[in-house]
């Protein structure tokens, strides 16, 4: 009973956390909503998240306001052609001591940081690309067969622009399929736009204030490791294994969208993230216990990057997002 109790005054807790992050990022952010939940949702689940969007509607201020309201490290990688592995990563550098004695030392990278703005990944090469890899993946990275260890929390939120083709660079499944969760970031309502132009063009402009104090990182990692303790009873997993067989081209089960327009389906650590990432939605709602409805929450950003269509499917105008859902209906 006293754990139960326990239990509950922490989430509360989550709660208020969460209700004093979301006020104060609205304070430089107006609207996007959706779109703060979901980065919100990647950094107290573990994991990374891709923005998508036109220039120019915001997702750079919300990326260095959520790193301001944490209060944690944060460094800005703007991604371009020449832009070289040992420019993010760190590379060995030839020192000299008070002695005159030469050594190489390490010199540590923008990556190692605990919240990284990947500023239009795509406009880097597939090698640059790919040294984000490992950092994303397993929290290190290797240069010249030393290891090193990223400080935690570690955070990436990459942006990329859907409009301009040229110079750019597609991100490989391999690659997409760190990300946790892909948010398209919409353009602002007439509504949301005018309350822009007033915050922007104004003689005051909204600063963001960290709410975490000096144990921000300890507060985040606490918070992370509660989220993993919300509990997913067993006929919802059997409700989200459907959910995958049904995405499956060659599945028995599949859809007729999935067999007509999907070459490659959602894998393992596409449900790994749908469940870890409902578990975000019901710890924000104050349950202990998912619902059907968090599931459904999830699946739609969790998955549209990780299902590979065929070219049917881009002559007929069919996208991730609308076979996800016709399964999510069945």
């Amino acid at each position: 009973m006293n754990q139960s109790a326990a239990m509950t005054g922490t989430i509360e807790q989550f709660q208020q956390l969460y209700t004093s992050i979301d006020r104060e990022l609205h304070q430089t952010i107006v609207g996007l909503n959706d779109v703060i939940e979901g980065a919100l949702a990647g950094l107290f689940c573990g994991g990374h998240v891709l923005l998508e969007g036109v220039p120019g509607i915001g997702k750079t201020l919300l990326i260095k306001s959520i790193s301001n309201v944490l209060g944690i490290h944060y460094k800005r990688i703007q991604f371009t052609p020449d832009l070289m592995p040992s420019d993010i990563t760190g590379t060995e550098v030839l020192s000299e001591d008070d002695s005159g004695r030469r050594a190489f030392q390490f010199k540590a990278g923008p990556i190692f940081s605990n919240v990284i703005l990947a500023d239009e990944i795509n406009r880097a090469t597939p090698k640059t690309q790919a040294a984000l890899l490992e950092a994303m993946a397993e929290m290190q990275v290797t240069v010249l067969d030393k290891t090193y260890k990223l400080p935690q929390p570690f955070f990436v939120l990459a942006t990329q622009n859907p409009i301009e083709l040229e110079g750019t660079y597609p991100l490989p499944e391999a690659q997409l399929d760190r990300f946790l969760l892909k948010l398209w970031v919409p353009a602002p309502s007439p509504s949301d736009l005018k309350e822009v132009l007033i915050r922007t063009t104004g003689e005051r402009s909204s600063v963001t204030r960290s709410v975490f104090g000096e144990n921000a990182s300890e507060t985040i990692q606490s918070m992370r490791y509660l989220v993993r303790q919300v509990v997913a009873p067993e006929p919802l997993l059997d409700i989200l294994v459907r959910l995958i067989d049904l995405l499956q081209p060659t599945s028995n089960g599949a859809t007729e969208l999935s067999k007509k327009y999907v070459r490659f389906g959602p894998g393992p650590r596409g449900a790994q993230s749908v469940l870890l990432v409902a578990k975000f939605f019901a710890l924000r709602e104050g349950r202990i216990h998912l619902s059907v409805d968090d599931l459904r929450r999830a699946s739609v950003p969790a998955l549209r990057h990780r299902i590979v269509l065929n070219f049917q499917a881009d002559a007929d105008g069919v996208t991730t997002d609308t076979v996800i859902e016709d399964a999510l209906k069945r």
